[in-house]
This record gives C-alpha cells, sequence and structure tokens, in this order.
C-alpha cells in the first residue's frame, strides 16, 4: 500500500473579490492536477489566472520538497479554498465637495494537495 503524501501552497492579495474567485476554485476541487489545469487554461475568467498559479505551485511543492518520489499521476487536489484579503479602503470625489467611500477587496488562495508515493519495482530474488 503506498503513502499518501501532502503539500500545500498559498497565494495572497489576489485582486479579486473572494465570492467571483470561490467560483473559479470550486470548477476544480477534487480533481487530478493535471485535469484542474486543462480547465483553468480554458476557463475566461479572471480569477483562474491566479487559481492555477496556486495549483501549480502546491503540485511543484509536493514533487520536489518532498523526501519521497511522488507519482504526479495520482497528483489530486485534497482542499481549495478561498478567503477574504485585506480591503484597501479608498474615496472618490464627487460633487458639492462631497467624498464617496469605495472598498478594493482582494481574496487569498488554499490550496492542499495530496499524492502517493511510487510504486518500487520488486526486487527479483536470488536462488
Amino acid at each position: 500500500m503506498a503513502d499518501t503524501y501532502f503539500a500545500h501552497a498559498y497565494e495572497k492579495g489576489i485582486d479579486s473579490q473572494p465570492r467571483k474567485t470561490n467560483i473559479v476554485a470550486s470548477l476544480v476541487r477534487d480533481r487530478y492536477v493535471a485535469d484542474a489545469v486543462v480547465i483553468l487554461e480554458h476557463t475566461p475568467r479572471r480569477a483562474a489566472r491566479a487559481v492555477l498559479k496556486a495549483v501549480e505551485s502546491a503540485n511543484a511543492n509536493l514533487l520536489n520538497n518532498s523526501k519521497k518520489s511522488i507519482d504526479p499521476k495520482t497528483v489530486r487536489i485534497s482542499r481549495i479554498f478561498v478567503t477574504s484579503g485585506t480591503r484597501m479602503r479608498r474615496y472618490k470625489p464627487a460633487s458639492r465637495g462631497r467624498a464617496l467611500p469605495y472598498e478594493i477587496i482582494s481574496s487569498n488562495i488554499f490550496v492542499e494537495v495530496a499524492g502517493e508515493e511510487k510504486a518500487k519495482k520488486a526486487e527479483k530474488e536470488k536462488k
């Protein structure tokens, strides 16, 4: 039985609202990373580029930083969620000397991937 290994990645300060980014994240939840990359490359939303970057970063963390050799075909997105980031408060000038407030909302993306160790070839017994 192969062991399962995990790695994660954060993307912080994405210039997209969490509500819109979460729609893109739900497209690739619980999928293989190879399938998720294809889906995100063909998704016509601005947040798809940021989610793709986070997924590829988590995949690279698992494949490069793990002490074991991981089979790239078995890497799945185990968890992905979007939270609200910092809000920048700004003011827009209006008539009669007024200032109308507005906020620039950002998102944080968390991606965790899981992969299994490569199967070792059975050593032939010496007779």
